[in-house]
């Protein structure tokens, strides 16, 4: 269980990072999106900057006491937590883990049943899970993180799939391989090579089309080969 909860922090530490990649930068219109006040913050934070980490977990804070219904700012205060969850775990600390890990939970749950056809909210709960769990065996408790991650995914798939094409490479293909690694780590695999074939018909030569091709060989991708390619780093 130890090694498992190390596995968890190294993941949590760049998932955000993948979520954003995800959700993209699509113009004028997404101006106003909160991802962008704290976003920057929050990679900071998980890379190690621990005031820049505080800074953002107050804005969102301040965010859901201003509004409790707040589903962005709940959904992006509950992977802070989650995160928190895993240095306690690190620590030793396995009952303040747990504490934090349920209210993160929780919060990520809550912004998404508030929020249930917001990409702004499904991708930062679904890249958080999907990400965090990537270097873990399966069992009952990942198994039932990667099934939320992969209905968020599928969600913010059918909210786009008319304008795929205007996405960026890195947010069509974060998108297409999150799915179709979702799908092959809960066994259905048919599901997952519609994913990967997908990313190898609209991503040719790129590293996507790479690692989907690698799936084909080899039936599953490797804890690397499932992390962000050109994540967002903090500055």
């Amino acid at each position: 269980m130890r090694n498992s909860r190390r596995i968890w922090i190294a993941g949590i530490a760049f998932a955000v990072g993948f979520g954003s990649a995800v959700l993209g930068d699509t113009g004028p219109a997404q101006a106003a999106r909160f991802d962008h006040t704290v976003r920057n913050d929050f990679f900071a934070g998980f890379a190690g900057n621990t005031e820049a980490f505080e800074r953002a977990m107050k804005t969102t804070s301040e965010a859901i006491a201003a509004n409790p219904d707040h589903a962005e700012a709940l959904v992006w205060h509950g992977a802070g937590l989650y995160f928190r969850a895993g240095r306690a775990f690190q620590s030793g600390d396995g009952a303040k883990g747990l504490e934090l890990y349920r209210q993160g939970f929780a919060e990520m749950d809550r912004a998404v049943n508030l929020a249930p056809k917001s990409i702004g909210v499904r991708i930062p709960r679904g890249a958080s899970l999907l990400a965090a769990t990537a270097a873990q065996p399966m069992d009952e408790r990942v198994r039932g993180e990667v099934l939320r991650a992969v209905e968020d995914y599928r969600t913010a798939f059918d909210l786009q799939k008319e304008g795929l094409d205007k996405l960026g490479e890195h947010s069509l293909g974060q998108l297409l391989l999150g799915l179709a690694d979702g799908y092959s780590r809960l066994g259905e695999t048919d599901k997952a090579g519609v994913f990967f074939e997908m990313v190898e018909n609209k991503l040719p030569g790129t590293e996507y089309a790479k690692r989907a091709a690698a799936w084909k060989k080899t039936g599953t991708l490797s804890i690397e080969q499932r992390r962000c390619i050109g994540c967002h780093t903090a500055k």
